[in-house]
Parts: C-alpha cells; sequence; structure tokens
C-alpha cells in the first residue's frame, strides 16, 4: 500500500505541537488548554485506528523479511555523513501499540478532567508524554528511537513531582528517572559498539537505520557480551527482576493519568525496545542468554504476586501485580517460540487496557474517599456500582479468565514455554551456565501457574474488601457519584476487553505478522548456534539405536 499523507508524523508530533499551544495560553484560558488536550488526543486515535485497520488489510506474507512488512513509512535523510535520519513505519506489533498509546491517551485527558493545580502545564506536559511513547513505536532508526525514550521518560519525572501523591513524590520521582536513565544510557553504549561494528556484519556503511541493522549478522562473541546491557537497558522500563523496584512507586505516587500511561503504555515501552533493538538485531545472542533471562522472569511473576499479596494500599497492590505480569511479557520473549512471542504481543495490549482501567477505578476512588487503603474502604458498590464492575473485570482479565483478553494473552505464552521445553540444545549447550531449555521450562511454566493462582487470591481478597461489606453512610456522606466522561473511559475500556477475548481475530493475526520476522530470526540462529535435538529426534534416535541393536535394518 502507498499512503502519502504522513499519518505517523501527524500522531506522533501533534502532540508536541498541542503542548507549545497549550503553554503559550494566558492563565485564565485554562478550559482550552483541557479541549486543545482532548482534540490532540482523539485526533491521534482516529489516525492510530485507521493505521491498525489498513494494516490488517494487508497482512504481510509468512516468512517477509521485517523491512518489508513495515508500512506508513516516511523517510528523511537528516545527517547522511553518519546514517542518521527520520525514518517513521510500523509493523503488526507497533501498530497496535501505537492504537494502545492514543486509547490510553484519550482516557488519561478524560479522567484528568477536574485536575485543577496549573492544568495548562499538566496537560502540556502530557502531550509530551504521549508523544515520546508514540515516537518510540514508530522509530525505525536507532537513534530516533532514543530520542523519544528519553523524550517519554523526563516529562513523567516532571509530572509525578509536581502533581504527584505529596508523601513519595519526589523520592519516586527521583527513583524511577534514575533507574530508567541509567538503564537507556547503558542501551546506547552497546548500541554504539555495534554500530561501530556494522561494516564487518555485511553493512554496505555505518547506518541508524534499523532495517538494515534486521539482517546483519553481528560476530557471535559480540552478540554474546553486548545482548544484555542492550536488552536489559530496556527492559529495566519492562520492571523486569532484579530492575523492577523503581516501578511500584513510581505508580503509587503519580496521578491517575501518569499511572495509567505509565504501567499501561510506558512499560510495554520497554518491552518493545529491548525486543527491537535487543532480540532482532543480536539473535545468536538471544539464544545464548534467554535461558537464563526465562528464570529471572519467573522471579517477576511469583514474587511480583506474592508482594502484590502483601500489600494494603490498592495502588501499591496494582503496582506488583504489573511487575508480575509484565514478567510474562518477557517470559513470552524468552520462549523463543512464534507462540510465546504472539502471546506476549498480546499480553502488552491486555495489560496495557486492563491496568489503566484499573488506576482509572483507583483514581475515582481516592478523589471521593481520599484513601486508598483496602482497610478503610468498605460497601463502595453502593455508591460506585460501575467502578465495581470495571474493577472486577479487569481482575478477571488479570486472572486470565476464559472469555476475556487476559486468556487469549496468556495461553499462548505457556504453550510458548511448552513448546520452548522441547529445545533441547544437545549435550554442551552454548547458552549462560550451560543451561538447557529442555531440562526446566516445564518447572517454569508449572511456578508461572502458581503466579495466577496468587493472583485470583489477591484480587478476589481486594474486591471483597472494598466494594462488598457494610457502607458507612456517615463516614461517606459526602461521596460524590462519578462523571459522565468517567463512564466513557469506563465502559470503554471493558468493551476492549471483552471484544479481544471474545474476536481474538481483531489482533493475533495482526501481532504475529508482527512478530513471526523477530521469531524466525531466533529460530535460524538456535539452529545455527546449537546441536538441536527436539524431545522427537530424541525419541527417534534412541528408537533406531534400539533397532540397530537388536538386529533390524
Amino acid at each position: 500500500m502507498d499512503f502519502d499523507f504522513p499519518f505517523l508524523s501527524v500522531i506522533t508530533l501533534s502532540p508536541i505541537v498541542t503542548a507549545v499551544i497549550i503553554l503559550s495560553l494566558s492563565k485564565e484560558r485554562e478550559e482550552v488548554a483541557k479541549m486543545l488536550g482532548l482534540a490532540a488526543t482523539i485526533i491521534g486515535l482516529m489516525l492510530s485506528a485507521y493505521v491498525y485497520w489498513a494494516y490488517n488489510q494487508a497482512l504481510p506474507a509468512a516468512g517477509t523479511p521485517w523491512s518489508e512488512t513495515l508500512m506508513f513509512v516516511e523517510e528523511y535523510q537528516w545527517i547522511p555523513s553518519i546514517g542518521f535520519g527520520y525514518i517513521a513505519g510500523v509493523d503488526g506489533m507497533s501498530a497496535t501499540l501505537v492504537l494502545l498509546t492514543a486509547i490510553v491517551g484519550v482516557g488519561g485527558v478524560l479522567v484528568s478532567w477536574g485536575v485543577s493545580d496549573r492544568p495548562r502545564e499538566f496537560y502540556a506536559f502530557f502531550m509530551l508524554l504521549v508523544a515520546g511513547v508514540h515516537g518510540v513505536f514508530i522509530a525505525v532508526d536507532g537513534l530516533m528511537l532514543f530520542f523519544f525514550y528519553e523524550l517519554a521518560v523526563l516529562p513523567m519525572y516532571v509530572m509525578i513531582v509536581i502533581w504527584g501523591w505529596k508523601e513519595r513524590r519526589e523520592y519516586a520521582a527521583m527513583k524511577l528517572t534514575l533507574y530508567l536513565l541509567i538503564g537507556s544510557f547503558i542501551s546506547f553504549i552497546a548500541y554504539l559498539v555495534l554500530y561501530f561494528q556494522m561494516v564487518d556484519a555485511g553493512a554496505a556503511a555505518a547506518t541508524f537505520d534499523l532495517r538494515v541493522w534486521s539482517e546483519l549478522k553481528f560476530d557471535t562473541s559480540l552478540q554474546i557480551i553486548w545482548f544484555m546491557p542492550l536488552f536489559m537497558g530496556f527492559a529495566v522500563l519492562a520492571g523486569v527482576y532484579p530492575f523492577h523496584n523503581w516501578s511500584p512507586d513510581g505508580h503509587v505516587a503519580a496521578p491517575t493519568a501518569v499511572s495509567m500511561i505509565h504501567a499501561g503504555v510506558l512499560m510495554k515501552l520497554g518491552a518493545y525496545a529491548a525486543m527491537r533493538m535487543g532480540i532482532q538485531i543480536l539473535p545468536e545472542g538471544t539464544v545464548y542468554w534467554m535461558p537464563f533471562v526465562i528464570i529471572l522472569t519467573t522471579i517477576n511473576v511469583v514474587y511480583g504476586a506474592l508482594v502484590a499479596m502483601r500489600q494494603r494500599d490498592m495502588k501499591y497492590m496494582i503496582g506488583y501485580s504489573s511487575v508480575s505480569h509484565m514478567g510474562l511479557v518477557a517470559m513470552g520473549f524468552a520462549t523463543m517460540t512464534v507462540n510465546g512471542f504472539t502471546g506476549a504481543g498480546i499480553q502488552m495490549v491486555s495489560h496495557g487496557v486492563m491496568t489503566a482501567l484499573f488506576f482509572t477505578v483507583v483514581g475515582i476512588i481516592y478523589d471521593r474517599a481520599h484513601t486508598r487503603n483496602m482497610d478503610e474502604l468498605s460497601g463502595m458498590m453502593k455508591v460506585l456500582p460501575l467502578p465495581m464492575v470495571a474493577f472486577v473485570l479487569s481482575s478477571f482479565v488479570s486472572m486470565g479468565m476464559p472469555g476475556l483478553s487476559g486468556f487469549l494473552a496468556e495461553f499462548p505464552i505457556f504453550m510458548g514455554i511448552w513448546e520452548g521445553n522441547s529445545l533441547n540444545f544437545g549435550a554442551a549447550p552454548n547458552t549462560f551456565l550451560g543451561l538447557n531449555p529442555s531440562d526446566f521450562y516445564w518447572l517454569v511454566a508449572l511456578l508461572s501457574v502458581l503466579g495466577i493462582i496468587l493472583t485470583a487470591a489477591y484480587l478476589l481478597r481486594a474486591i471483597t474488601s472494598v466494594f462488598f461489606g457494610e457502607y458507612d453512610e456517615h463516614k461517606w456522606h459526602d461521596m460524590k457519584p462519578i462523571l459522565p466522561i468517567d463512564t466513557v473511559v469506563l465502559v470503554s475500556f471493558c468493551a476492549i476487553m471483552i471484544v479481544i477475548g471474545v474476536y481474538p481475530n481483531v489482533i493475533a493475526p495482526i501481532v504475529e505478522a508482527g512478530i513471526s520476522p523477530v521469531a524466525a530470526r531466533v529460530s535460524q540462529a538456535m539452529v545455527e548456534t546449537q546441536d538441536m535435538q527436539t524431545v522427537m529426534d530424541t525419541v527417534q534416535t534412541s528408537a533406531l539405536q534400539l533397532i540397530r541393536f537388536l538386529g533390524g535394518s
């Protein structure tokens, strides 16, 4: 398909233009700032929906190289001498995440309609945050990706420090910023090392064009050394253990809209960048390290759920729940299978909508009750019935209930783990610590199921504590009903999770089309670097040896 209109540039750059316009308004025109912010996000949503629909109508054939799967490509040379240009484009995975960002962005603007403390500045920084996230997902140039990555992080700091929870905001904002900036700095060093090795890897000239990078074959030893700095530097933002500790504090301190973007989209940005820059570029490094990374992700899933179960603050509970569920995303990548990758991609979307809805409900309760402590809340169903329904539905999604988006995401991940269990790298695997997937991936699957059981336990307890029980009319005498704009956000997010669960074809094919080229590179790397034997190969070999021993042909 040929597209002359710069859809991706408008989606990404219009929030930046809107932020500049908002800051130029006089203080008395605060309502205009809100309307501009809403208009910018709605325009982005409409264009993102069209991009998603158009890509879904022209899915690339299986086996197509990643560079040829990109659509809506815009390319402008910026600094040709170093191979740096403005290159935008989307594949199936990034088109899905661009749409997710637009959906959560509109929701964030709506639930923040009542912000009264410097609303111009609030909406301006929120626009910059949305632009930064969009920019990472559309970037097909490495330097461009890093630029928008930092643009997404810095507004978070400002918004948490100024509009966050007073008791924790400065500590949480500094902690978040240091973790993420140090992680991205480490990734950038690794990326530059690889940049100066490009010609040796088969490039005609050094360039930051990721289409070229996606087809290079770096030296195996170089991949093994630099994979973890490149991958984990971005995975910090995805909350991968042991670099997850910044996330719950950031969730708790952030205002509702920022928490929605933080958990709903920003953590996916880290996972996406780790996949795009780490796994896709360094497939042999992926094969070497992923059997170890899957152990870290298992800790993510179980440890995050255990800590969430100990929390009485609703935001901390959801924050650690996010750490647990984002562990499933990285786990899907670590299976090194198409099913695992597809499940990870769908989990990013499902978790994004689910967590944004969780934080919307908590924000609604906190704005009225002025507490998030589950021990102090009871009977909220009586006055907040729709938020209760939304919280319960989100909980079912989080538990992986069939018929909802969570099941569609988690089931392929577990299928991928079992498929990964059949990967036999031989007697002497060329992996970190000699880890062989066929030896322990089955155990990873069993332990991860424990995370789902714990998720059900702490969420059902929260529902019972907050929404059921006796309602104290005297204590909550000034409880206000929800606003119509809150209703729009709650109903819309619930509908998305149901539609994805009931009609999987709305998302599964486009996500699979986006991640298949990456999974194919990893599969090829396994064949080239390991003494590959599947379990069936082993059975067949053993059977042949037995037949020959008994005198058969």
